[in-house]
């Protein structure tokens, strides 16, 4: 077994997006090789009403596959094929855009006016851009659940991990998506197959991932369970997590435990064009693609 190190460690930044939606954005319109198969994770977390209702309205997607994990409040979506659903706590939607859609999203908060979920972009390869749109949606009790004897809990959303099989399947960058818990003072390690790039998300808690040491002359402040952990070194609430190779995660919990998602794919490898929710392959492709869109031969007849 080899330990995947931690490449890098960056904090979610905030910024708006939508009708004037209040969210942190982890990664997304950068370099698309760094995260290749992913293009863009957003944690759209708040509790005041009015940084989020105005929502997403209307707009487009163009080769890319989009996942909606929804954790408090809902999300109705709507598209011009006309599908319409309605996103619960603890609910997925995995929507391939394929050859082009309209769509929108409008969150709404709980009974407290809570909302929190992710959105993840991840892109397609050049045979399947225009493919035929296609939506995944996923009741969280339809979601397995997977619980240690030591009290960590594994939710598998995509992919395959300790005998459960996630509902979400057809995926191009066939990925692996866990929202992972892990009580506090636990160390734990998590399996990833070694052809995928893969990055944690810590969204409650704080821990320690790899299986580094502390620095020399750094001073550890306190002891959890026993063992020794460099609070300088935590990585807490919207803290972003790449890794390097290896085939497997490690994670020392804090002492408020920690709750992260996983997530992992193979990279597609293939020159990225990038406008917004449209992404091809060529500039001529993106070009194409607008011009459609203004003169109204966006959306393709369903085969």
């Amino acid at each position: 077994m080899s330990i995947r190190p931690v490449l890098s460690k960056s904090n979610a930044q905030p910024t708006m997006e939508g009708a004037g939606v209040h969210l942190h954005r982890a990664f997304g319109f950068g370099d698309p090789s760094e995260a290749d198969p992913f293009l863009l994770f957003d944690d759209f977390r708040n509790e005041r009403p009015q940084d989020y209702l105005k929502g997403f309205p209307w707009h487009p997607h163009r080769g890319i596959e989009t996942i909606t994990y929804v954790l408090s409040g809902t999300v109705e979506h709507g598209d011009s094929l006309g599908n319409r659903g309605l996103l619960g706590a603890g609910d997925v939607q995995w929507m391939t855009a394929g050859s082009g859609i309209l769509h929108q999203e409008m969150p709404k908060g709980n009974a407290k006016g809570q909302m929190h979920g992710f959105q993840l972009w991840a892109n397609l390869p050049a045979q399947l851009k225009m493919t035929r749109p296609r939506y995944q949606d996923v009741k969280g009790a339809d979601i397995p659940e997977i619980m240690e004897d030591d009290g960590t809990v594994v939710r598998v959303i995509v992919g395959s991990f300790w005998g459960k099989t996630g509902p979400v399947d057809g995926i191009a960058a066939d990925p692996q998506y866990l929202d992972i818990s892990v009580p506090p003072g636990k160390r734990r390690s998590f399996k990833v197959d070694t052809r995928r790039r893969a990055f944690a998300y810590v969204f409650q808690g704080a821990g320690r991932f790899a299986d580094a040491a502390a620095p020399q002359g750094v001073l550890l402040e306190k002891e959890v369970m026993g063992r020794e952990v460099n609070l300088r070194d935590l990585s807490g609430n919207r803290t972003l997590i790449r890794f390097g190779a290896g085939d497997e995660v490690t994670v020392q919990a804090g002492d408020q435990g920690i709750r992260f998602l996983l997530i992992s794919g193979a990279p597609i490898e293939e020159p990225v064009a990038w406008h917004g929710p449209i992404v091809m392959n060529t500039r001529e492709e993106l070009v194409q693609a607008m011009a459609e869109l203004r003169n109204g031969t966006f959306i393709k007849p369903a085969h």
